[in-house]
């Protein structure tokens, strides 16, 4: 779920600087004077919310939340002026239920849900007025196929729109799904690659989305006898269409296209004569345009959204600038996002966010100006022991500037600290400030915590996405390194007791920071890390063909000779040999993106060689861990292994379920091996 819900409304480093506000005003001796603060229970941290993302019906009759029901994250629903007691759950399923929505109408709760982390996501309804459980209905029974939501019109509340791969699993058909039969209509074959597809507001499909050879863009109009090519950019620049202009003409959206053009803007553009208009960038030109907000009742823009350091929004509405300027006075500690608006807009659900609270939400009555507390995501979380998360930029060794966030554990000296580097995935993401459970885990366990937007993460313009380009384990992995020395050379960081944990490209990192500077990490923890960029590109799902070109272009292209022997060079598995510290290797079975053989190949090099390493793999999970047992299980593992090479606090019992979780996803590095071996063991 997307932490940023105003958008649903949406060393060498001689000049290198540290710009970290809140440590301006500690001083020594208040920090010495401080004590360690106690050590909480993981599952306050790991385990699932108590509440989380309510969602007002249509009408706002009722609210609907996602609530653990049996262990398991499912859909509760209850009046709205009834108590949280009266709510009663709708949904039964084997995995955690991550988002949903009410349907247009408020008949139905949609939500989507695929098998054991395997990515194929259907799309089902369930009955939000039964008070008692029942089977939730496939939308898209269709085995081995994967349903893409695209849109859900308002003025056809019983039907939504899916993209459906069951013809030709690379590409993503449209057909219009009836809500009550479950019977399913052609809309529009996809026979050229379409990536995505935009409809308008009427819930007419009007524009398709696809990558050019060369790993550029095209918007192409949908046309009564074909497609048309409306407005194109090249593969070093981006768009990312939102939505439809009122007038059904204009679509807006946010694009860095132009010689001229570093940071990403929005415009509207104008469908039929493919003419651009600029309606907004930066004002304190720091960052890419973010999000827009529209009114739900009228559909016009009222709100942008950025994201710098903070998040910033600018409305365009005085109705909607007085009501948050309202709710910013009554709520001021935390960021305030609108989760969820009635149609006519006379209730929301505002949450309140920060780096100690994950999620507080109201209930605001827009006519009586009444705000009334719903729930605390999180209630047992003692926000007065957590830490606070401390914007930072530093300069690069080539001079580039990389922003990121520490967290410094609460009550502790910034001196001489260990620190668990924590990069993020994607890598075409980025860090945001807010709360974040591991972070909050780790520091209460005693460690910084350093989370950087390394050149390539989204967010702070084209230039510095595109110095990511084919940079893995090179100038990428080299930001992550400056960050640590410049810690180190400040006095905050302990160079002995420094660890690297991260998922997906950050279990990538991981790999490539144990094995490419030895000297640096005294451990490491790779979550779904591939281990040879070889391999990985060799193996995406089918379904992720449409991007190729955009992968060949940011990673690396197999057809290219060059290419190859660079991507093998940065390929952390075959600089195995250089990893000397203790490595903790963690794998969904399921995984479609960055498959299980990634990290099999590097528990079998490393075993060959003789190192330290350990090995968790969940049968049940994919590109990531869903099930709070094997989250906490995880936790667990992660605790013990670096208390035992960087030395800080661990909480001691265990309860036998989630010990007895830990042993059977433990794996017997000895019984590793791969049924097409990628590698030998004298590799």
């Amino acid at each position: 779920m997307d932490r940023k819900l105003a958008a649903k409304a949406f060393f060498l480093l001689g000049t290198a600087c540290l710009i970290v506000t809140a440590f301006l005003m500690l001083t020594p001796a208040a920090e010495a004077a401080s004590q360690p603060v106690p050590l909480l229970d993981r599952e306050l941290f790991s385990g699932d919310p108590a509440i989380a993302n309510a969602q007002l019906s249509p009408s706002g009759s009722h609210i609907a939340f996602l609530k653990p029901h049996d262990n398991i994250l499912s859909i509760w629903v209850k009046k709205t002026e009834e108590p949280l007691s009266a709510a009663y759950p709708v949904t039964s399923t084997s995995r955690p239920v991550r988002d949903y929505s009410w349907s247009r109408d408020g008949k139905l709760l949609l939500f989507m849900q695929d098998q054991g982390g395997n990515e194929n996501f259907h799309l089902f309804s369930v009955d939000p007025y039964r008070n008692a459980l029942h089977q939730a209905r496939d939308l898209t029974p269709y085995d081995g196929a994967r349903a893409e939501l695209f849109c859900m019109p308002k003025a056809s509340p019983n039907v939504v729109f899916v993209g459906l791969n069951d013809r030709d699993e690379r590409y993503h058909d449209v057909y219009q799904i009836d809500l009550s039969t479950a019977n399913r209509t052609l809309v529009k074959q996809n026979d050229i690659g379409i990536s995505d597809w935009i409809f308008d507001r009427t819930g007419a499909l009007r524009l398709g989305i696809c990558a050019t050879p060369d790993g550029g863009t095209n918007i192409l109009n949908v046309d009564p006898d074909g497609m048309s090519l409306l407005w194109s950019c090249s593969r070093d620049e981006s768009v990312q269409p939102f939505a439809f202009h009122i007038d059904g003409k204009r679509l807006y959206m946010a694009t860095n296209k132009g010689a001229d053009v570093d940071l990403s803007h929005l415009i509207l553009l104008n469908t039929q004569t493919g003419e651009e208009e600029v309606v907004e960038a930066d004002p304190e030109r720091e960052v890419d345009f973010e999000s827009p907000l529209f009114s739900p009742a009228t559909d016009e823009l009222v709100g942008t959204a950025y994201i710098g350091d903070r998040q910033r929004i600018y409305f365009s509405n005085d109705d909607w600038a007085q009501e948050f300027q309202r709710l910013s006075s009554l709520l001021p500690n935390g960021e305030i996002d609108l989760v969820s608006s009635t149609n006519d807009e006379s209730l929301w659900v505002i949450a309140v966010r920060s780096d100690v609270d994950p999620e507080t939400s109201y209930l605001y009555n827009r006519k009586t100006h009444e705000l009334s507390f719903l729930f605390k995501a999180r209630p047992n979380l003692p926000s007065e022991y957590l830490s606070s998360s401390l914007p930072i930029v530093y300069t690069a060794r080539d001079g580039l500037a990389i922003h990121g966030y520490l967290t410094i554990p609460k009550g502790q000296e910034p001196h001489a600290l260990p620190l668990v580097v924590y990069p993020h995935g994607g890598p075409w993401a980025r860090d945001f400030w807010g709360y974040d459970r591991t972070a909050q885990l780790l520091a209460n366990r005693g460690y910084a915590v350093l989370q950087i937007n390394f050149r390539g993460s989204t967010g702070y313009g084209k230039k510095f996405i595109n110095a990511g380009n084919k940079q893995w384990g090179d100038a990428m992995q080299d930001d992550i390194t400056d960050g640590v020395s410049y810690l180190v050379q400040q006095g905050m960081v302990d160079a002995r007791r420094v660890a690297i944990f991260g998922g997906s490209y950050g279990g990538y990192a991981t790999l490539a920071g144990l094995a490419f500077t030895p000297h640096v990490y005294a451990a490491g923890i790779s979550y779904v890390g591939p281990s040879n960029l070889i391999t990985l590109l060799q193996s995406f799902p089918a379904y992720w063909e449409t991007g190729r070109s955009y992968m060949n272009e940011r990673l690396g292209d197999l057809h290219k000779p060059d290419d190859i022997a660079r991507l093998e060079r940065q390929s952390p598995l075959f600089s195995a040999k250089q990893i000397t510290a203790p490595l903790l290797v963690v794998q969904g079975a399921n995984d479609p993106r960055v498959k299980k053989a990634e990290s099999d190949q590097i528990v079998i090099a490393l075993r060959s060689l003789g190192r330290d390493v350990e090995y968790i793999c969940t049968p049940d999970e994919g590109h990531g861990i869903a099930r709070v047992e094997n989250r906490l299980a995880f936790s667990v593992a992660m605790e013990r292994f670096l208390a035992k090479h960087l030395g800080g606090r661990c909480q001691g019992d265990v309860p036998e379920s989630i010990a007895e979780q830990l042993r059977a996803i433990t794996v017997d590095v000895e019984s590793v091996a791969l049924a097409d071996a990628q590698i030998s063991e004298e590799e």
